[in-house]
């Protein structure tokens, strides 16, 4: 519609519409019409046009951050004397009414977009200036009193501006992950101490091994999240280098000296984090291998979560053919043909929420890949699949959490008749019968079909009470503690 406009009746209709509800905007394309009421432009309104692709708008974080940048951008310029007192503060204003959470719906462009981020540095420097200009009195469009590029934008690029912003939004996401894991691993420690005398067959390979406490492999659970837990502040620590100051492709073109000396400190006291300024600003601005060692971190996580997905679906298998070791809580009806089936349908949507997370590391893997000489151009899909994942397994230890660990149970009966009844608790004996007696004695219990312990008892190798006092729990499953009795 706006195309046969400009085409046919380029004048006259933009003349006629502007009276009814439209403002006119030019930039180096053209004229276009906007929405007399939006706070956004042109460069905006040609973004939606060009990047329909997801059908979503940009992530909240992104937003306050990119509004943080821009506040510390024209606290710093004014501060290098080349930015009025009168446009800082109303600048300032703009960006705190987008931080605490206002105009976020004239934040329209489509995450996955082409140009390296430049429609989203530009929705903003429009959005914010429009906020200005009003403030000041005057008419959304009227660039004269606020301009988008000469005034909010002064001093930056889009290649400094955008990986800063998606960093900044990228270190709270995982902070608010972080929390969510912290819960896992604290629930996974309450059901180790409270499976911590429930003795059951340990598998390796699928096949019965030696025993082991149902605790332990909670504990073990809490362990490998608490690991990722720590990798993720790491993580954070490493976002925290952002390339400020860098401008174009790292050389500060067009940005005052003094700007580029002090730019990350304001910033820094804008968000309340501890940035630090790149040491190679071209390095910062070139490369983005942070983002793929991120990605990795989050899909390794994702992964181990998975894994514990995938021990609780078969230690709950059956409920009657299968191990039923462990009872999952009922969480909803699991077939609309098999009255009263109930599936693990929490650990099912873990394991998914894995799966996409793995295609979302190949796709940062890609992007980042792909970049050329001085700028890496496909950021904007890194962050569109960064932000998916980091928010996503939050979400999937969050409903892990509540919907699943907190609920299991343990058939502690049937764990250890199966322990008693599996010929893999012949290993028990070894060290007190020797390697060559327990394989015979494990052949025989295959070939009679009686436990392990009737055959040793019938053989008359070990007594019944020799047997029980190997037997006993805490001596099978913990380290060294037979040697201290």
């Amino acid at each position: 519609r706006s195309w046969f406009k400009y085409s046919l009746y380029k004048g006259e209709l933009l003349e006629m519409e502007a009276k009814q509800g439209y403002r006119v905007e030019h930039d180096c394309i053209g004229e276009c019409l906007i929405p007399e009421n939006a706070y956004y432009g042109i460069h905006t309104q040609r973004a939606t046009e060009n990047f329909n692709i997801t059908r979503k708008t940009t992530n909240p974080e992104m937003i306050k951050s990119v509004a943080e940048i821009k506040k510390a951008c024209a606290i710093t310029n004014f501060e290098a004397g080349v930015l009025s007192e009168k446009k800082k503060d109303a600048i300032v204003f703009a960006c705190d009414e987008i931080i605490w959470g206002r105009y976020l719906d004239q934040f329209i462009v489509d995450p996955i977009q082409g140009g390296a981020g430049t429609s989203h540095n530009m929705n903003a420097n429009e959005v914010i200036a429009n906020i200005a200009i009003e403030h000041l009195g005057g008419k959304l469009g009227d660039y004269s009193i606020v301009h988008p590029n000469d005034d909010v934008n002064m001093g930056q690029s889009t290649n400094d501006v955008y990986p800063t912003s998606g960093k900044i939004a990228l270190i709270r996401l995982l902070g608010d992950t972080i929390e969510s894991l912290k819960e896992l691993e604290s629930a996974l420690l309450q059901k180790s101490e409270e499976f911590d005398d429930v003795i059951k067959m340990g598998r390796t390979q699928m096949q019965d091994a030696i025993p082991i406490r149902l605790g332990q492999e909670f504990k073990a659970y809490a362990t490998v999240i608490a690991r990722n837990i720590k990798l993720f502040k790491t993580a954070c620590t490493v976002l925290k280098t952002v390339n400020m100051g860098a401008t174009a492709i790292g050389t500060g073109l067009n940005a005052d000296v003094s700007y580029m000396d002090k730019i990350v400190k304001n910033l820094a006291q804008v968000t309340d984090m501890e940035l630090v300024q790149a040491e190679d600003l071209i390095d910062g601005t070139q490369n983005i291998d942070v983002f793929v060692h991120v990605s990795g971190l989050v899909k390794s996580c994702a992964i181990s979560m998975s894994k514990i997905a995938n021990d609780l679906r078969l230690m709950s298998s059956g409920p009657t053919c299968g191990f039923a070791e462990i009872n999952l809580p009922a969480r909803q009806a699991g077939s609309s043909i098999m009255p009263g089936k109930v599936n693990p349908v929490i650990p099912e949507v873990v394991s998914q929420v894995a799966f996409n997370c793995a295609g979302n590391d190949f796709a940062v893997t890609m992007a980042a890949e792909a970049g050329q000489l001085e700028l890496n151009a496909f950021e904007p899909v890194i962050f569109y699949n960064l932000f998916e994942s980091v928010e996503t397994i939050g979400k999937a230890a969050n409903t892990f959490v509540h919907n699943c660990i907190l609920g299991i149970t343990a058939n502690a009966e049937r764990t250890k008749n199966m322990v008693h009844n599996s010929y893999g608790i012949v290993t028990a004996f070894a060290p007190h019968i020797g390697y060559e007696k327990s394989v015979e004695v494990i052949h025989k219990a295959i070939e009679q079909n009686l436990p392990v312990k009737a055959v040793l008892i019938a053989e008359k190798i070990m007594t019944e009470e020799e047997i029980d006092n190997i037997l006993d729990v805490f001596s099978m499953t913990t380290p060294g503690i037979a040697k201290r009795k």
